[in-house]
């Protein structure tokens, strides 16, 4: 370690994160979520020392640069003692400097110098970022202008020597008068779910169940750059009641209608944007990050109808993956060293540790019995054949939100009880939820209206009509899924159980869904994938060499179970 450079950036706010960059193409990065096992978990005091200090042993090592990001939250208002904690808690260098960089920078560094682009238009969207006076980036903004405002969108020119800001969308941060795509979709999300933070994928998968017509309800004003809402929008967001989810019946039907009217006034906006922005560049490609770009459906149109070529959207790009944002910036702006981290997968977590496995498989509740199978891929191919439900636990952990392989739940998608058995029985969530598919990537397009890699699940994609009556485990009302392509590089053990599923089967196709349990978020350790195969209706557990089971075994759907 003594003869590379050790970065370590830290996200202090939403979905608080830690990465740490080794020499020119080592990344690791965590997020306080896994840890504390409270989803979107903000950055606070103590986290370095008490969440994850203990979980990355790399941030025992001599440390070369600290980077801090931080939002318009108040957790800036805390930085002496942040900076004290850091030097009481790091191994910093004599020379070691603590420096801090802007939100939207922040997503940036994450997107486009992880991408595979040498140039590129860059574009991020969230709810609110930085404040004027806290920028750390060139831009040029009129006279005057205040420097509380807060960055809601920002947009670039992006060399691998340059980074030049073409555009911020400014915003005062009264919510009476809200700007920028990032703060609509909240105030969607606000009127079918009141509370709770991190509801904005329930808006998008519930949209195609409603009619974006039937409320009248007009696209957002694009004006260039910038975007603006309606008064006719303003209103219905007023109604705070009206609009409520209910699972069934005219509520249903009401909330469905305006995540439907929602999604297609975002998906319009978003595509202006988009055309302004290759306008402005003449760029064939495009980086974007930001919250709002989890929206797969959006992701979908953007990739299949805007002026550019290709587009690269981060495995994290909300504010998690902004610490790997900030590790970035310190070892390419601020110390000169080139990276070639490339974001080829997310499997960013910690190195595991086999004898943890082992100390986990050795305390297993009474419940459970552990097996080593000397074919660990045939006998999960036999479980899910046989319509059981198996997890799948190993190597480093996913850094994003969604499950890639090393952190899953994954089932049979022929299956038309699947979805619901899912959705009720192991993650205790709404009925309208779809699955996602893992697909090997040299069967993708015969299955999928697609016409590149999907390897983070990133962006939806139609299901060929002679396959969705075949895969209605994985396929949404509207035809569409958020598939993931699998290939041998990056995901072996995936893939090569795919390849066992296909010669079985004759599908190539599994179900992927997160391995957590109601309202968790992703397992990290062995511990926690073991307490959620306990907790819920999951059949096994797979944590190589293991094959974990339970003595009692639940109900197996379209044998003896049925959607309530």
């Amino acid at each position: 370690m003594t003869n590379v450079p050790v970065v370590v950036g830290i996200n202090r706010t939403q979905d608080g994160s830690i990465a740490v960059a080794v020499g020119e193409s080592g990344m690791y990065s965590l997020q306080k979520e896994r840890i504390s096992r409270l989803k979107h978990h903000w950055g606070r005091l103590g986290d370095l020392p008490d969440r994850y200090l203990p979980e990355m042993p790399l941030l025992k090592e001599p440390v070369d640069l600290v980077v801090e990001g931080y939002s318009s939250d108040q957790e800036i208002e805390n930085l002496e003692a942040y900076q004290e904690e850091l030097r009481e808690t790091l191994n910093l260098k004599e020379d070691t400097r603590i420096v801090l960089v802007s939100h939207h920078l922040t997503h940036l560094y994450s997107a486009f110098f992880p991408s595979p682009f040498q140039q590129a238009a860059c574009l991020v969207i969230d709810a609110q970022g930085s404040r004027v006076r806290d920028f750390t980036e060139r831009v040029d903004l009129p006279p005057g202008t205040p420097d509380d405002l807060l960055e809601v969108s920002s947009f670039y020119r992006c060399t691998r020597s340059r980074v030049e800001c073409l555009a911020k969308q400014l915003w005062d941060g009264d919510w009476s008068r809200p700007v920028g795509l990032g703060c609509f979709y909240a105030l969607l999300t606000r009127m079918l779910w009141p509370t709770g933070e991190g509801n904005e994928g329930k808006v998008m998968g519930l949209a195609p169940f409603g009619d974006p017509a039937r409320l009248g309800l007009p696209d957002l004003d694009v004006r260039g750059h910038e975007v603006f809402i309606p008064q006719a929008w303003l209103q219905t967001f007023r109604r705070h009641d009206a609009y409520v989810y209910e699972p069934e019946g005219e509520g249903f039907s009401r909330a469905a209608d305006l995540a439907a009217a929602g999604q297609r006034a975002f998906e319009n906006a978003l595509a202006r944007l988009a055309a302004w922005l290759h306008a402005r560049t003449r760029l064939d490609n495009l980086a974007f990050a930001g919250g709002t770009a989890l929206n797969c459906s959006a992701n979908g149109r953007l990739i299949r109808e805007s002026p550019f070529r290709e587009v690269f959207i981060p495995p994290s790009p909300h504010d998690g993956g902004t610490a790997v944002g900030c590790a970035l910036y310190g070892l390419i702006d601020q110390l000169g060293q080139p990276s070639e981290f490339r974001w080829t997968n997310d499997f960013l977590g910690p190195d595991p540790d086999e004898s943890e496995i082992g100390a986990a498989v050795q305390s297993l509740p009474d419940g459970l019995v552990a097996e080593q199978p000397e074919d660990l891929i045939a006998a999960m191919i036999d479980l899910l054949a046989d319509g059981r439900v198996v997890g799948l636990h190993q190597g480093r952990s996913e850094s994003g939100p969604r499950a890639l392989g090393n952190r899953s739940i994954i089932g049979d998608p022929r299956r038309p009880e699947m979805q619901d058995y899912i959705n009720f029985e192991v993650k205790g969530r709404e009925w309208f939820r779809p699955l996602a598919p893992l697909v090997l990537a040299e069967h993708a397009e015969r299955i999928f209206d697609v016409d590149r890699p999907a390897p983070f699940m990133q962006y939806a994609a139609d299901v060929r009509e002679e396959y969705r009556h075949q895969l209605p485990g994985i396929t949404h009302v509207d035809g569409t899924a958020r598939l993931q392509t699998v290939e041998p590089e990056n995901t072996p053990f995936l893939h090569a159980l795919l390849t066992r599923w296909y010669e079985r089967t004759g599908s190539p196709v599994l179900i992927n869904t997160s391995l957590n349990g109601p309202g968790d978020p992703l397992t990290e350790t062995p511990e926690q994938s073991i307490d959620t195969l306990l907790k819920t209706n999951m059949h096994a557990l797979a944590m190589p060499p293991y094959l974990i089971r339970k003595r009692l075994e639940p109900p197996v759907p379209g044998a003896d179970w049925t959607r309530p």
